[in-house]
């Protein structure tokens, strides 16, 4: 009697600290300390999968990621061990004997190797700019690899004698092609170095020499993506004028022929062509296009063809699929894409070449990406999750599924979020849809404060979640009783063509439009607390809400994020000028109207809702003088604002810290006006 007190004492106790701990608040150095995988790539065979895991490292304030490996569906083990760098970008040599992938191990980015039997990873490039991307040729032999130029001696000279300046869009360094033997006879033993200066491998008494690196390309243009063909004869490659983002416009498609170095040019409309990949018998190659349109590529659906190298015309694929493709493979089994299909599904999709008709892949979770194929196209790796569970790596053989990770492990105690798919008519009729968290208590019968999220893009697309944030504290907020609403607006991915035309010439009113009606949809219902609501956003986001700011006092707060709060000050600061002129269909000085209809410091005067402004200091997407133009027009009329600048970032915030700031002051702001509480972020004292 006594022991059977004990063992039910002991299991009611268990179940009280199960409870509890599943119960307990999140904070927000667990969110962002959360490890993710990434990068799933399936050896040549089909049996061996290599991954990446990325942790945070709040003593460096970075993330650090390693490549992971599972060999023949077993429990995956660590492979890379970087001290102060990373791992990433792994890719399988042909024989399947030896990964290889970029490191920076204190110094640039090299391309390392490591046998997948294991051992020491040993660096097999030394280049002074480091690498920017590489690629195993299809015999083993070779590695091609792009990197930028060196420093000119001119460059050198007039830096020394003039110090530092700079001609907008004329400070860059090309990137180009080059190719390196790899000897795996030759690979240094552990007690050994490599030397990397001769041109041919021979012993010295200190080291393993390897060959030097050939050039394959040079000129006035920058490369941006290659591809071996499947014979191992030629490359394909992407160029551009130069590397600065608007333009990728101008990209072209060329090739070069290894063994005599002959380029040719395989693809050159007047707009941006983008290369994919190869046929399997290395006679086409398959890319995307935007042919003469230069005009509107930013909302309108990216046209997928295929090209014979010998020359003729391009076929266009896929003719009849109305969302963008992200193409992965072209092998025996067919031409492979992803795309989006409104907010419940990242689906896979199979095209056969010859008859040019797409079916969907089955059996995958809701939500796939970054797939990986062996050579025959039979097995597959990929990274899957449904709309409960976060991303998990996953192996595909004979059309099975296999989870060969478990990251939804550091979840499963966590009083996460139920999240539901809801849709709402918008003031012009058009249908909108979005995602609601709500508490896991949820009660219809009573009234919740409202927080409103909005993703950037505009061509994002938010979908169901147990962790959606950020850097903004969405769990924490529905643990404390609220729920949160992220509308996919009109102009979001996954929709088709016509829905992210929505918003040509119509930016921010049709957005507002989109955003207020999801509210009122859900006042309708009754559970919504009107008194208290708030909103934000990053980015396009950040727009939307800072124009929520100026022409609604719906919001009690509001939290801008990288916002643009004029687009005449935006347009003639950002590093991307094409965007503003593809949706407002003109520049500022030829439309002004347009510029002040959509612009939120157009109606300044009417702003009342304490607003939070947040932008990175060297932001060159949306510049900072957008947040200081905002800011001073709400400081003079009064309305409660502040300005938080995260020194040293750009467009995102990128570090662990930083963003752990960012988390604290959003709730410290929709705490005091949403909740009505005064919370002191900590000191870390």
């Amino acid at each position: 009697m006594k022991k059977t007190l004990i063992i039910s004492f002991l299991l009611l106790t268990a179940c009280f600290f199960a409870t509890a701990q599943q119960n307990s608040s999140i904070s927000f150095e667990q969110f962002i300390s959360l490890r993710q995988c990434g990068s799933p790539v399936i050896s040549p065979d089909g049996n061996n999968v290599a991954f990446t895991v990325t942790s945070t490292d709040w003593k460096e304030n970075s993330y650090d990621t390693e490549i992971w490996l599972s060999i023949k569906g077993e429990e995956a083990f660590q492979l890379t061990r970087t001290q102060k760098g990373s791992s990433s970008s792994p890719k399988w040599s042909p024989d399947g004997k030896w990964l290889a992938f970029l490191a920076d191990r204190g110094d640039k980015t090299q391309v390392f190797v490591v046998k997948t039997v294991g051992g020491e990873a040993q660096a097999i490039t030394k280049e002074e700019e480091g690498i920017q991307g590489f690629d195993w040729s299809p015999n083993g032999k070779f590695l091609a690899f792009t990197k930028n130029e060196t420093e000119s001696k001119k460059q050198k000279s007039v830096k020394e004698r003039y110090g530092g300046f700079a001609f907008d869009d004329e400070e860059f360094s090309l990137s180009h092609l080059w190719m390196i033997d790899f000897l795996p006879d030759m690979m240094p033993l552990p007690n050994e170095k490599p030397c990397y200066d001769t041109k041919d491998s021979t012993k010295k008494k200190d080291c393993i020499t390897f060959p030097k690196a050939i050039r394959l390309t040079d000129g006035k243009f920058t490369v941006t993506g290659f591809g071996w063909s499947p014979d191992g004869m030629k490359l394909a490659f992407n160029h551009q004028p130069n590397p600065l983002i608007s333009s990728s416009i101008k990209s072209d498609i060329s090739m070069i022929e290894i063994e005599s170095k002959k380029i040719t040019s395989l693809v050159k409309n007047p707009a941006g062509d983008y290369f994919d990949t190869w046929s399997p018998d290395s006679k086409e190659i398959l890319f995307l296009s935007d042919v003469t349109d230069t005009l509107s590529q930013f909302y309108k659906n990216n046209r997928l063809f295929r090209i014979a190298i010998a020359g003729g015309t391009a076929v266009e694929l896929a003719t009849n699929f109305d969302e963008n493709k992200n193409t992965l493979d072209w092998n025996p089994e067919g031409i492979f894409f992803q795309a989006s299909q409104r907010a419940s599904q990242l689906n896979l999709f199979q095209l056969n070449p010859s008859s040019n008709r797409f079916t969907q892949i089955q059996g995958l979770p809701d939500y796939v990406s970054l797939v990986s194929f062996s050579i025959d196209g039979k097995n597959m790796a990929y990274i899957g999750r449904g709309v409960n569970s976060i991303p998990e790596v996953y192996k595909m053989v004979d059309g099975k599924s296999q989870k060969l990770t478990n990251f939804n492990k550091q979840i499963e105690l966590w009083n996460t979020p139920v999240s539901e798919i809801v849709k709402w008519k918008s003031k012009d009729g058009t249908e909108i849809e979005g995602v609601l968290h709500k508490p896991r208590n949820f009660d219809p019968t009573k009234k919740y404060p409202l927080l409103v999220v909005i993703h950037g893009g505009p061509t994002g697309i938010d979908t169901p979640t147990p962790i959606p944030g950020y850097v903004y504290p969405i769990l924490q907020w529905t643990e404390k009783g609220a729920i949160v609403l992220r509308p996919n607006y009109r102009g979001s991915a996954g929709y088709g063509e016509k829905f992210r035309s929505l918003n040509v010439r119509n930016l921010g009113v049709g957005d507002m439009e989109d955003v207020m009606s999801g509210v009122e949809s859900l006042e309708k219902q009754g559970f919504v607390d009107s008194e208290k609501m708030g909103c934000m956003g990053w980015s396009q986001g950040g727009y939307i809400s800072a124009f929520l700011t100026t022409n609604t006092n719906r919001f009690k707060a509001i939290s801008v994020g990288a916002g643009i709060s004029n687009w005449v000050t935006y347009y003639v600061s950002t590093d991307i000028h094409p965007f503003t002129r593809q949706y407002l269909k003109a520049n500022p000085w030829k439309d002004p109207e347009i510029y002040k209809k959509t612009s939120p410091m157009t109606n300044i005067l009417n702003a009342k809702t304490p607003t939070l402004i947040q932008h990175g200091e060297f932001d060159k997407r949306v510049p900072i003088s957008d947040a200081y133009e905002l800011l001073q027009g709400l400081q003079d009329v009064g309305v409660p604002t502040k300005l938080v600048v995260y020194k040293g970032f750009g467009h995102g915030i990128t570090k662990p810290k930083e963003r752990l700031a960012a988390f604290w002051h959003n709730y410290q702001w929709f705490g005091k006006y949403i909740f009505g509480e005064n919370i002191d972020v900590p000191s870390g004292e």
